[in-house]
């Protein structure tokens, strides 16, 4: 199961299936905040196991593709064969763009407005949906206080399953425009679907998990300006502020993944990003880059991956 489990997370790089351009107005970014530093880390072993039906199929090395390009919702490809697996029921809520899996074989999703806005788009952004060990698609949890509109079509963008205690993490920027940062991020106990804690006024375009042999960090890739921001666990909650960890060299550039890859070294992709639906432009709509951290000098190194 080990070896299988680093595959699924190939093609996330597909998952926010949306284009766009930046356009930026002064004034939108987050107020400046005082560099972390970090201990040395690692890549942790996941807890997350894939979902029965998928082995039932007979895949055996299975990618989820999210990238809206072929198949709509969701699908999964067996790497080894190219076999494809894709329910027509796997469609009825149009995009999804981002996911996460728990320990139990569940696999959680966000929504993800795509190309151009319909009568049902907003009511869509307001839910997690979960796909479950038979292949069952539903409309999770939904989070009414969600409000996206046609200024920012957006709502629940990102999420993480956290192995620790068996809780989500999942992002919103619904309510926020370009002068303020009205982003807010859940802290989600599956079991009874409660709310434990909000963390207010910060736009998380991205959320990841990463662990030291000391502390616990919330990472998040800003919707805001070209930063990657932590949040460290003090008795399992976040506390109310991100600090600043780096900058990627593209300041028009916003974070939209963020992956633990070696011994402090991240992955991470980036997007052009403005809060609206806006056709593609140009021909490269995602940069790749390696962030490595050096513990003795608390420093940042961050080279673009061509």
């Amino acid at each position: 199961m080990k070896k299988y489990l680093p595959l699924v997370f190939v093609l996330v790089l597909l998952s926010f299936g949306a284009y766009f351009v930046l356009y930026e107005p002064s004034g939108i970014k987050h107020p400046p905040a005082t560099k972390m530093t970090l201990e040395e880390f690692k890549p942790q072993r996941s807890c997350a196991r894939l979902p029965k039906f998928l082995y039932e199929n007979g895949f055996s090395a299975p990618i989820i593709d999210l990238s809206q390009i072929k198949y709509k919702g969701v699908a999964f490809i067996d790497k080894k064969t190219n076999r494809v697996l894709h329910s027509k029921l796997w469609e009825r809520y149009d995009a999804l763009g981002t996911y996460s899996i728990d320990n139990l074989g569940n696999i959680y999703l966000t929504p993800n407005p795509f190309i151009s806005i319909t009568p049902a788009t907003f009511n869509l952004q307001k839910a997690i949906y979960k796909l479950d060990n038979s292949g069952n698609l539903q409309r999770w949890l939904v989070i009414d206080e969600i409000t996206p509109s046609a200024k920012n079509p957006f709502g629940l963008i990102s999420i993480v399953f956290d192995c620790d205690d068996k809780t989500l993490f999942v992002s919103s920027i619904d309510k926020s425009d370009y002068k303020k940062a009205r982003g807010r991020i859940y802290h989600i106990e599956p079991k009874e679907k409660k709310i434990l804690e909000k963390i207010e006024g910060f736009d998380a375009l991205t959320l990841a998990i990463l662990k030291t042999k000391q502390n616990k960090y919330l990472l998040a890739g800003s919707a805001r300006d070209n930063g990657v921001y932590a949040n460290k666990f003090e008795n399992n909650k976040l506390s109310k502020n991100f600090i600043k960890l780096f900058e990627i060299p593209n300041p028009e550039l916003r974070v939209r993944k963020i992956r633990v890859i070696g011994k402090n070294k991240l992955y991470l992709e980036a997007i052009k990003f403005n809060y609206s639906l806006i056709a593609q432009t140009t021909n490269k709509q995602r940069f790749h880059y390696i962030a490595t951290y050096n513990p003795k000098t608390k420093e940042w190194s961050i080279k673009e991956k061509k």
